[in-house]
């Protein structure tokens, strides 16, 4: 018989097999089809006259790379920001990231003259920074306090302003709109990893403080008072808690757009699978997540052959009936 703890390992390691596989998926699968003997070739023997190995190198271990950093990384961010807020329903988006990115996006390529891939992900990480600063700055009480409601309102009413200016200038400029759609709908595809290299120590200094934060995470659980009863301040756990969302949600928005319900879901796979202890929790959101985009990823390579859905559209087809789902169980609970 298994112990607690060696469970948990051994369901991490599943995790992670599942997470493998379905990077190899995503490699191999396509309106391409590519052998998995042409991946170790590609990567050690390459030739630059095989076709195969072209498409693995430019486009597949790329767009693999980068659906399974965003992936995890939203995962993470969604099951903070469920911890700070004390809501199941909460995710990312609620503190204003996403619109503060699309309203930068639209900016940068309506009014200023960005138009390169990289410029328009500098600008959208931005915006998600700001729109969030001024969620946090809104919702902080009088003593410095927060409150999970005053979150919830300020990101509301952030998201509601930075949506409406984005839709007016879409509306001025319809030449925008068609060149940034695609970033609107969400896509991991045509991203090189010349674009992830600046926002990975953003990406790996999230997850690190993250996991360092678990066992505060863990504290905060069980309410304000048990943080301040074991020397910590709860206001401040719950600032580094909310810095790391941001910058693993925002980084996310900005390479991949708008890809939403993934912070919203895997939390609750993850929880079910190995409880509420962040130390457990927060490995298995970046295994779940990463694995559970790939997929997805995957998924929207068939679904209009040989057009792709994006990615944040097969999000949504997934995240929406499941939070259909955790909205009827909560209201039925109360």
């Amino acid at each position: 018989m298994l112990s607690h703890t060696s469970s948990r390992a051994l369901g991490l390691l599943v995790g992670a097999l599942a997470l493998l596989a379905a990077f190899l998926a995503s490699v191999m699968l396509g309106t391409t089809p590519i052998a998995l003997s042409a991946l170790p070739q590609a990567l050690f023997h390459y030739d630059p006259g095989r076709v195969d190995q072209i498409i693995l190198l430019t486009e597949r271990i790329p767009r693999a790379c980068v659906a399974a950093l965003v992936g995890a990384s939203l995962a993470v961010a969604g099951a903070l920001m469920q911890t700070v807020t004390r809501n199941p329903l909460a995710s990312p988006g609620i503190l204003g990231i996403n619109a503060g990115a699309m309203f930068f996006v639209v900016v940068a390529v309506s009014l200023a003259p960005l138009s390169t891939p990289g410029q328009i992900v500098w600008a959208a990480l931005l915006g998600a920074l700001l729109a969030a600063g001024l969620v946090v700055a809104l919702a902080r009480g009088r003593q410095g306090e927060f409150s999970p409601l005053r979150v919830v309102l300020a990101g509301v009413a952030v998201t509601a302003l930075f949506v409406s200016f984005s839709q007016g200038l879409l509306v001025i400029d319809q030449q925008s709109f068609e060149s940034v759609l695609y970033w609107l709908a969400g896509s991991v595809s045509g991203r090189d990893l010349h674009l992830v290299a600046p926002l990975l120590p953003l990406f790996l200094g999230g997850l690190i403080l993250s996991a360092l934060l678990a066992g505060r995470a863990n504290a905060l659980l069980l309410g304000d008072d048990l943080v301040t009863g074991l020397g910590m301040s709860a206001t401040t756990t719950k600032l580094l808690l909310g810095a790391a969302v941001i910058v693993l949600a925002g980084s996310s928005v900005a390479l991949a757009g708008m890809i939403g319900f993934v912070g919203l879901i895997v939390p609750h796979m993850a929880r079910g699978l190995f409880g509420v202890d962040h130390r457990w929790l927060l490995p298995a959101c970046v295994l779940l997540g990463g694995a559970l985009l790939l997929l997805a990823d995957v998924a929207a390579r068939f679904v209009m052959p040989p057009q792709e859905v994006p990615v944040g559209v097969m999000t949504a087809l997934l995240g929406t009936p499941f939070f259909i789902y955790l909205a009827r169980r909560r209201l039925a609970a109360q």
